[in-house]
């Protein structure tokens, strides 16, 4: 991160909880206190959310999630759609340095080799080089087209690091667990200079804290945002007058499920791995929430993004709940008799009032099928664990990467791989599509994946705070949040 020292206007609260126009926006993200600090390709939610704020890409996401100019004032894309090459602003790194093609060349390929290994690596996989053309064009070249190419690097892991600091737009100084961010004069940031910029952002501190923890600073006032709360702690946000407008829940897109850790005993066989996600009843399971509009899924990629290839409803739509539990009840007695064990397995969920409702419900949806299961915490070796991540792209890729052999987080298919490995270099969409319906196939006939629903995506927002907007990827800018506010 780049850092430094920064003198801010010291925190007022009114007697309701909002801060004044004139000091800084308070914002805690859920997660570990040590997690806003994180360095690596591997963020967490808070981690990405500072990074994005201080280490500026080729381009940046907005706070509606749009894909907007940052170190690139500008881009073209070839008609081929296997090119795009940017022109970089007139903007300097912290050390007064211009920022050149490069410059950005390296760190870029820099990037994309510590991403190896991960799945935002697979999803970086068409990139095959990346040109200094002049002193501020770079153009990155493509294997295949790729429509969403720019969302992708607009992702807080693709932010270009220079001897550990950043192109802002803010800029970081860190105290203990606490991060207080300053935006940077316009013209640091390759944009014309203006006498009043200072009074169109507002500093900002930012830290990341345990979900009641989180919950407890936004209701004692302490905070002007509370950011990345999931299903596992939104009862939490529902806590009386404290919620009264101020939960704002995004129309989250990713995963949401049970991903299954091994193929042993009874989960050997595919069709007893089917009985279990056939046992679950999604929509009792969110009842307890009251969150309208939630949609359950049996499918791994939401069929929508397979159209016009695959069409077709969910799962088992023939059969009622009790025909789903009587056929998985039969094949969990089989594999008892056979074996003479009781069929017991581990589920590995996150702490928190709504993993505890999410428990209740399936374990008893479990229990009717013959099947005992026990909890542990995230982290802990388990046979199940549930699996909640938002997509960086509306593409079946990005679902069939997430169970990529390479990344090693539960039962995966070979097979599968090979034929997104393929679709790499198909520039046909309509043969890309067959290919991304076949992994899909292969995944779902192997059962390695029991489909939930759409993720859950929460916050508390101030009613003086008036930059944020919901939105599916779950990342909410920090830097348009340190807008004035109304």
């Amino acid at each position: 991160m780049r850092f430094c020292t920064l003198t801010l206007c010291a925190l007022a609260l009114t007697s309701c909880g909002s801060s004044v126009d004139d000091g800084p926006v308070d914002v805690v993200i859920i997660g570990e206190p040590e997690s806003l600090f994180q360095e690596g390709v591997r963020l967490a939610p808070a981690a990405q959310h500072l990074r994005a704020a201080t280490h500026e890409g080729l381009v940046a996401l907005d706070a509606s999630g749009q894909v907007i100019p940052a170190i690139a004032e500008r881009w073209i894309i070839t008609d081929d759609g296997q090119s795009y090459i940017f022109r970089l602003r007139d903007s300097t790194w912290p050390d007064g340095e211009e920022i050149s093609a490069a410059d950005v060349r390296v760190l870029l390929n820099d990037n994309l080799r510590r991403l190896r290994g991960t799945s935002l690596g697979l999803d970086l996989a068409k990139v095959t080089e990346v040109r200094a053309m002049t002193g501020r064009v770079v153009e990155v070249r493509l294997s295949a087209p790729m429509p969403e190419f720019l969302r992708l690097l607009a992702q807080p892991e693709m932010g270009l690091i220079r001897d550990g600091g950043g192109a802002g737009p803010m800029i970081a100084a860190r105290e203990e667990q606490l991060g207080r961010l300053s935006a940077l004069p316009p013209q640091e940031r390759g944009l014309p200079a203006r006498q009043d910029w200072e009074e169109t952002s507002r500093p900002m501190t930012v830290r990341s804290l345990p979900e009641d923890e989180a919950v407890a600073a936004f209701a004692n006032g302490d905070a002007d945002i509370l950011l990345n709360g999931q299903l596992a702690n939104f009862p939490s946000a529902q806590l009386g007058p404290l919620s009264q407008g101020n939960i704002r829940i995004d129309p989250a897109f990713g995963l949401f499920g049970i991903v299954i850790r091994n193929d042993d005993g009874v989960l050997a066989d595919p069709q007893r791995r089917e009985a279990l996600s056939m046992a679950v009843d999604r929509e009792e399971m969110i009842a307890p929430f009251g969150l309208g509009g939630w949609q359950s899924t049996t499918w791994i990629v939401p069929l929508e993004l397979l159209e016009p290839v695959t069409t077709g409803d969910e799962r088992w739509q023939d059969l009622s709940m009790p025909e789903r539990r009587s056929i998985a009840a039969r094949r969990i007695a089989a594999w008892e008799s056979e074996s003479g064990e009781e069929a017991i397995l581990t589920l590995a969920l996150p702490r928190g009032p709504g993993s505890d409702l999410m428990f209740e419900q399936i374990a008893a949806d479990w229990r009717d099928i013959g099947l005992t299961i026990e909890r542990v915490d995230l982290g802990e070796r388990s046979d199940l664990e549930l699996r909640d991540r938002l997509a960086r792209y509306s593409s079946p890729r990005w679902f069939l990467n997430q169970f990529n052999c390479e990344l090693d987080i539960g039962l995966c298919s070979e097979a599968a791989d090979a034929l997104v490995s393929q679709s790499l270099t198909t520039r046909d969409p309509r043969a890309k599509a067959l290919l991304f319906a076949e992994a899909h196939s292969i995944l779902v006939r192997e059962e390695i994946f029991i489909p939930l629903g759409v993720p859950v995506r929460w916050s508390l927002v101030r009613g003086t705070i008036n930059a944020y907007q919901p939105n599916q990827w779950g990342l909410h800018p920090l830097f348009p949040l340190s807008q004035p506010t109304i």
